[in-house]
């Protein structure tokens, strides 16, 4: 082999000049173009990720604020409920003494002091007598015909407690039907 047969190309392995330099300089802008799509896909992910993250973590604080808020409106429920009875009995022993007995009148005042104890607590009573039954607040054991609108409290056998707003007990209420269909036939044949 010459000199001249090792400097010439061999057929296939033509240089066509500019052509390879430009091949080698596309694959590396090719890899960067791509590392860049990828690099962009993978923030948006992070970003998309870091948003949801915040926004877990404002709703727990939020929800970490309401729970505490109603652990101090409502963290005497259980207590209060267990005094209902005692209020109740005390009740009864009113409606059952005398008048004129000295020891209805000290049960009178401790029941004032309760009463005083629990609207400082934020405790109401919820209101029966010739309200629109509510079964929210109201809790029907009897319906009986009379003469106020159907669907009334005519009767309360059982006061019902609200705190703040919550329903602590509700009211063991008799509701009334309104007139009894045959005092409607009663008063037609009379009317006839």
């Amino acid at each position: 082999m010459t000199e001249e047969d090792a400097t010439r190309p061999k057929p296939g392995t033509e240089n066509t000049g500019d052509g390879a330099d430009a091949s080698d300089e596309r694959e590396p802008r090719a890899a960067a173009a791509l590392e860049a799509v990828q690099l962009r896909a993978e923030l948006t992910e992070l970003k998309d990720r870091w948003i949801r993250e915040r926004a877990d973590l404002e709703n727990y604080k939020r929800r970490a604020v309401r729970e505490k808020q109603d652990a101090l409106r409502f963290g005497s429920e259980a207590l209060l409920k267990d005094l209902l009875p005692v209020i109740d009995n005390l009740h009864r022993a009113l409606a059952h003494a005398k008048k004129d007995d000295p020891i209805a009148a000290g049960v009178q005042m401790v029941l004032r002091g309760l009463d005083e104890v629990f609207e400082r607590h934020g405790v109401k009573i919820v209101p029966t007598r010739g309200e629109p039954f509510d079964p929210t607040h109201h809790e029907a054991i009897s319906h009986v015909e009379s003469e106020h609108p159907p669907n009334t409290v005519i009767d309360e056998h059982q006061r019902g407690y609200l705190l703040n707003d919550r329903l602590l007990r509700p009211a063991l209420v008799t509701v009334g039907k309104g007139p009894g269909r045959a005092a409607d036939v009663a008063n037609e044949s009379k009317d006839a």
